[in-house]
């Protein structure tokens, strides 16, 4: 079965619709002001309609108020939100019930241990997103979409306890041996496919989707 792919932190309709036309499950768009791919409500508005009804759309925010979270959901209508910050179990059982979507949770990953806390979550996310964590030298690191990876073998111990997306520094020259030592059943990609700091590139997008999509062919 092909690998599920996102991806996240898309701004401009030509990389959407490079994304679109090479087989994209879902399209992240960020909300978050620290990062170079967050996107005003207009923007994210003319994204999400133009990708509705051909993959799903996400909504990436971090440690959200119930404000922010009417205001992304009244301009994106979304199909999934995702959690990078550092909600609690609770707050994303909160979250899914008041806005009755899909919850998407982000668990940043150095080591083993990090991964085992991901089971806290199990039974109250939807999905559980492994990302890198940013290292402590890297002082004003972003939540996510560093371009960083983790140890992929950190996640041995959850295999087969959840259903998970990996992210973490993937690109189109490693996402298939990714997916084939993780097990993972979708990916999720941002910086790994741009020119720069919230630029995609188009080809680059073209070339990821089809090395996640084709990883688990027989050689």
């Amino acid at each position: 079965m092909p690998t599920d792919v996102k991806i996240c932190g898309l701004k401009t309709e030509s990389a959407l619709e490079a994304a679109l036309a090479n087989g994209v499950d879902y399209v992240g768009l960020v909300f978050h002001e620290a990062s170079p791919r967050n996107i005003d409500f207009s923007t994210a508005r003319k994204l999400a309609d133009k990708a509705r009804g051909r993959a799903k759309i996400v909504v990436l925010l971090v440690d959200p108020d119930d404000n922010l979270l009417d205001e992304v959901v009244a301009a994106a209508d979304p199909d999934v939100i995702q959690l990078h910050g550092e909600e609690t179990p609770e707050r994303v059982v909160e979250i899914a019930q008041r806005l009755g979507l899909p919850v998407m949770k982000a668990v940043k990953v150095n080591c083993a241990e990090d991964a085992q806390n991901a089971l806290a979550y199990k039974g109250k996310a939807d999905l559980i997103l492994f990302d890198a964590k940013a290292p402590e030298a890297r002082p004003g690191a972003l939540p996510g979409g560093n371009g960083i990876a983790f140890d992929w073998q950190a996640l041995e111990g959850v295999r087969g306890k959840m259903d998970y997306m990996l992210a973490g520094g993937l690109t189109p020259l490693n996402v298939a041996e990714a997916i084939r030592m993780t097990g993972a059943r979708a990916v999720d990609v941002s910086s790994g496919v741009e020119a720069g700091p919230g630029e995609k590139d188009p080809e680059l997008i073209r070339r990821f989707l089809h090395a996640a999509k084709t990883a688990n062919q027989a050689p």
